[in-house]
């Protein structure tokens, strides 16, 4: 009986031991499981030119490509500068390129134009170039190298040279002369020199046109541009075949013009 009434009196004495035990064996919180290896995750790939998505909006219509106006300037004593440029202003059409004929300024008084029998219309205003996209001159020629009417025309255009008004427009050559050796690549190549010097762009025809191979008879025009033959009294008239290579002129011209626009 003692030993029982001592352990009664301690616990009596310290009433929180027990609880406190009892707080010691409280149960382990269980912690969450974590692999030992992970999956790497797959790098994506990058977006290429292939994979972007353009949107266009529809209801915004695409812009037509700018249609050339080119003129065909000339000065054509018999006529038959005239013909060739019926037939290139035919051909710059073709392509659906604007043409405007125009002829430089005559220089001769009217009383001898009548004795030679020359043609005339509308004058091109040397300013008025800058108007157009390109230009293909025509001419017969004189010793070699363009009348004194083109010469005039161009000698006035120092002012549109000081301001380089022409420079980046394209330009092209057709003539004619009187006989077979009467220098068409001559004539051309010494006009040239007016471009050059304002900057425009010469556009030669080149063998383009198979015509240009053609030996079965006397075709006036070259690489340099379309030409004819006249004879010395202008008897002889612009041939069919010259007709074809002034039209494909003005197709090639119009074309090379378009792709720059």
């Amino acid at each position: 009986m003692g030993n029982k009434q001592s352990r009664a009196l301690r616990k009596s004495r310290n009433p929180a031991a027990a609880p406190q035990a009892a707080s010691t064996s409280a149960p382990a919180v269980a912690q969450p499981t974590i692999p030992a290896t992970t999956a790497a995750e797959p790098t994506p790939a990058p977006v290429t030119a292939a994979d972007a998505v353009t949107t266009v909006d529809a209801s915004q219509p695409a812009s037509a490509p700018k249609k050339p106006h080119i003129y065909v300037v000339i000065h054509s004593m018999w006529g038959h500068i005239k013909t060739l440029a019926d037939e290139i202003v035919a051909g710059i059409e073709a392509e659906g390129a604007k043409a405007t004929l125009w002829r430089v300024d005559e220089t001769l008084p009217k009383e001898v134009l009548e004795k030679m029998w020359a043609k005339s219309f509308e004058e091109i205003p040397p300013d008025d170039l800058t108007n157009a996209d390109g230009f293909i001159f025509g001419f017969g020629t004189r010793y070699g190298a363009a009348p004194a009417q083109i010469k005039t025309f161009w000698d006035s255009t120092g002012q549109l040279w000081s301001k380089g008004a022409l420079v980046g427009k394209f330009g092209a050559v057709f003539t004619s002369t009187a006989t077979q050796h009467g220098g068409q690549e001559q004539t051309i190549a010494t006009f040239v020199y007016h471009y050059v010097h304002h900057g425009i762009l010469f556009v030669p025809l080149g063998y383009t046109n198979p015509l240009l191979n053609d030996n079965t008879e006397i075709i006036g025009g070259g690489p340099w541009g379309a030409g004819t033959l006249s004879n010395g009294d202008g008897s002889r008239q612009v041939s069919e075949k010259e007709k074809q290579i002034a039209k494909h002129q003005g197709q090639h011209f119009a074309k090379t013009v378009a792709k720059a626009l």
